[in-house]
């Protein structure tokens, strides 16, 4: 019997061994806490201006903290209308209930700054600007998915989208097109970044006061970043660097440009690509330069034409610095060797000793952005770029366009390929369907039946609260989760 008693309880000890073992032997992973909180536990995380936001503008803040406005029709003006909420006063997050074409009876400005504009909370389609321009005449703003096509019919010189003298600005995911001026310009401004954009087709023999115009941007500023934008179809200005110092546009009240240009595409420039840069300092590096149909033989491997000033009394010494690296020209082996060999130009006035100060042989030190090569930057644009949420047929054209190095249409008045005179040679402004929004019973921007999922009150109105997150609060999180998918694969 003794016997039988140690057998039975190595038994038992032998079970209870194995049972722990069996415990102990599941994937550690599942155990992680970390990556998926537990419900009512906010996520740790420290904010920048939205996930995705990088470059000198990432730390902008926008509307957080602020009121929640909502857009709830497309009328120019009035309750409801996106100039109101525009010209309301104090932080606000600004979000669309509808969707569509905004006709403009004047120009939006923004005059009161700490706003965001949401425009991938737009049920549908999304939404376009057209008619007017938009001018950001405030500090600390922030815009995403949105269109900007302003078109001939108010026969307005003006840009698309621009903006100067100010700082902490963010412009994400944007269309801009068919402006009588540059199509996007912004510079003289500090802690800026325009990323994953599309400026394409401004209109070249239409009603500006010098004639042909059609220019893509004109570009600078001290601390800013240009990423991931798709510059097509443009004559020139692909882009003008301002400089900072230079005669035209004076002098900048944030002082010489300081300019991080990387990983941008550039498709069918006409005349010229990129020109200017009078006493800025330069990082190019990584972008894609795509000749197309419209582009002048002579100009189908330029990079850039370094320009020189012409008042070296006011504004000496006159010529701008850069450093030029991993910019990939398609159809030129030599000039994609060696950005200098050929893609780099002399402007008017330049002369040889110059042209070789010009050269840095190191980057200046920059904001990180997530880094590609000029390939990798070429295709993540070509799929993210622009407002992606919900492309318009104009983007999907215009991709198309660049992947295939065709155009589809010419200019009605010079014939040129590509580069349009108005707006009605392509066909006008696209359809923008709209969608019922979802319900949002308390208000305050975030739909019901994702607060539920969330475990918030659809109830309670709290917008600011931070049980998300420790750096965004709900509405942000909400909104930001809209195109949560194009922020991570982008960057892969």
């Amino acid at each position: 019997m003794k016997t039988l008693k140690i057998s039975l309880s190595g038994i038992a000890m032998l079970f209870f061994f194995l049972a722990s073992c069996k415990k102990s032997a599941k994937n550690p992973i599942e155990n992680e806490k970390i990556s998926e909180p537990e419900a009512g536990v906010p996520q740790q995380e420290t904010a920048l201006a939205f996930p995705g936001a990088e470059g000198y503008g990432k730390l902008a803040t926008g509307g957080r903290g602020g009121k929640v406005i909502k857009v709830t029709n497309l009328n120019d003006s009035g309750t409801g209308s996106l100039r109101a909420a525009i010209a309301e006063t104090g932080a606000r997050v600004i979000v669309f209930e509808v969707s569509g074409n905004i006709k403009l009876n004047s120009r939006i400005q923004v005059k009161n700054g700490n706003v965001t504009i949401a425009g991938q909370t737009a049920p549908g389609d999304g939404i376009c600007i057209q008619d007017y321009e938009m001018n950001i005449d405030a500090d600390n703003v922030i815009i995403r998915y949105m269109r900007f096509r302003m078109g001939d019919l108010t026969k307005n010189e003006q840009d698309a989208l621009w903006g100067r003298y100010h700082q902490s600005i963010v412009i994400d995911h944007c269309s801009m097109s068919w402006s009588i001026d540059e199509c996007s310009s912004f510079y003289a401004n500090k802690n800026f970044t325009m990323q994953w954009c599309v400026l394409s087709e401004s209109l070249n023999k239409s009603f500006h006061e010098k004639d042909d115009h059609g220019y893509g941007a004109i570009w600078g500023g001290s601390n800013v970043t240009f990423h991931h934008n798709l510059l097509a179809h443009h004559n020139s200005r692909n882009a003008r660097f301002d400089g900072g110092h230079r005669t035209g546009t004076g002098s900048s009240p944030f002082g010489i440009d300081k300019v991080d240009y990387r990983n941008n595409v550039i498709y069918n420039w006409g005349s010229n690509s990129a020109y200017g840069g009078e006493n800025g300092e330069y990082n190019l590096v990584a972008n894609y330069y795509k000749a197309g149909p419209g582009t002048a033989t002579s100009r189908k491997s330029r990079i850039m034409e370094i320009s020189m000033e012409t008042d070296l009394v006011k504004y000496g010494p006159g010529f701008g610095k850069f450093y030029v690296s991993g910019n990939y020209v398609d159809g030129n082996t030599t000039v994609t060797q060696d950005n200098w060999s050929g893609g780099m130009d002399k402007g008017s006035g330049l002369g040889d000793v110059n042209y070789a100060l010009a050269k840095m042989a190191t980057a200046f030190v920059a904001e990180v952005i997530t880094p590609h090569t000029a390939l990798q930057a070429y295709n993540a644009v070509l799929l993210y770029g622009g407002a992606s949420l919900k492309r318009d047929a104009v983007d999907a054209r215009i991709m198309k366009e660049v992947k295939e190095g065709i155009v589809t249409y010419n200019g009605s008045k010079t014939e040129k390929k590509g580069i349009i005179d108005s707006q009605t040679d392509v066909g006008g402004w696209p359809v923008l369907n709209a969608t019922a929004p979802l319900t949002d019973t308390d208000g305050d921007g975030m739909p019901d039946i994702w607060e539920t999922e969330k475990g918030l009150n659809p109830k309670i109105a709290n917008a600011n609260g931070n049980d998300l997150s420790t750096g965004y609060t709900n509405i942000e999180v909400y909104i930001n989760s809209l195109v949560k998918d194009i922020t991570i694969n982008q960057i892969k």
